[in-house]
């Protein structure tokens, strides 16, 4: 190899990695393509992208979460119709429906300007460039976080915490945000942080650590807590199911059956009510050669 080739090849290296720090021209979204979004990022910009398909599902196929949609479907509303709302945690028991709860409010309020922007939690260090692309649009967002868990070094973790509440920017009157988790303060709790907790006679003041580690949930207005389902619970929820899909009655065998799937599963959630439902209702339909 000639001296000329080695300093070519040496030269696209180098412009190789430096593509990857220029900005790159992403087009607008087409926001008449789709309801939902995502939040996506190439090299180190991003853009948003429309979810060609979004998850159509209805606030009445949510069963055994009565009060929960109630309150999040009122603060959905006030947001759409322009009065103030809070941002959103749901947390609770894992399966009873929290994330299928925020895609169903797109599918209700869609038609009034709802439009929802998912974005996954290593990207929320981009929460303020999201937030400048959309704040002049006349369409109301719902940024939308599942599953958040952090460990309280994350830089994602401090971001959520600026756009939520503590920038000097005010956030824009059209964006909320609507994130679901697992455990209410979204960041691991240890024995070893209560230790340093101060008793002034009556009075527990917690240690920086406690205070540090909730400070990011008190940051959302509006927390709804989800628990697990109780054996009725999850029967209503599977006879519901399995209505959807074209099953009306649940026998005595069908619900035996739905209760070893649970057992199985070691949970009576909504998802293993609904995944126990789409398989009976597969089996169903093969054996008697119904086409879906």
């Amino acid at each position: 190899m000639s001296d000329w080739d080695k300093l070519y090849k040496r030269a696209n290296k180098l412009l190789d990695r430096l593509e990857y720090f220029l900005p790159v021209n992403h087009p607008q979204p087409d926001w008449h393509a789709s309801t939902a979004f995502r939040w996506r990022r190439q090299g180190n910009s991003g853009f948003i992208q429309p979810v060609t398909h979004p998850h159509q599902i209805t606030l009445d196929a949510l069963c055994g979460i009565d009060d929960q949609k109630q309150r999040i479907d009122q603060n959905t509303r006030q947001f759409v119709q322009g009065f103030p709302a809070n941002n959103v945690l749901l947390t609770g028991a894992r399966g009873t429906g929290k994330s299928s709860l925020i895609k169903s409010l797109l599918n209700k309020y869609a038609e009034g300007g709802l439009r929802l922007i998912e974005v996954e939690k290593h990207h929320l260090i981009d929460a303020h460039d999201i937030v400048e692309r959309i704040y002049q649009r006349p369409e109301r967002f719902i940024l939308f976080c599942d599953d958040l868990s952090f460990e309280t070094d994350e830089p994602g973790y401090k971001a959520l915490k600026v756009v939520l509440d503590g920038s000097i920017a005010t956030v824009s009157d059209n964006v909320l945000i609507y994130a679901t988790s697992n455990r209410r303060h979204m960041v691991p709790e240890f024995m070893r942080d209560n230790l340093d907790t101060r008793h002034i006679g009556e009075e527990v003041h917690p240690s920086e650590t406690v205070e540090e580690k909730i400070s990011l949930s008190e940051r959302f207005g509006l927390w709804i807590s989800f628990y697990p389902f109780d054996q009725d619970q999850y029967l209503k929820i599977v006879h519901g199911w399995l209505v959807y899909f074209g099953i009306g009655k649940l026998t005595p065998q069908t619900r035996a059956e739905a209760l070893q799937w649970a057992l199985q599963r070691g949970s009576r959630s909504g998802r293993v009510a609904w995944q126990f439902a789409r398989d009976l209702a597969g089996r169903t339909k093969s054996v008697s050669g119904k086409t879906p």
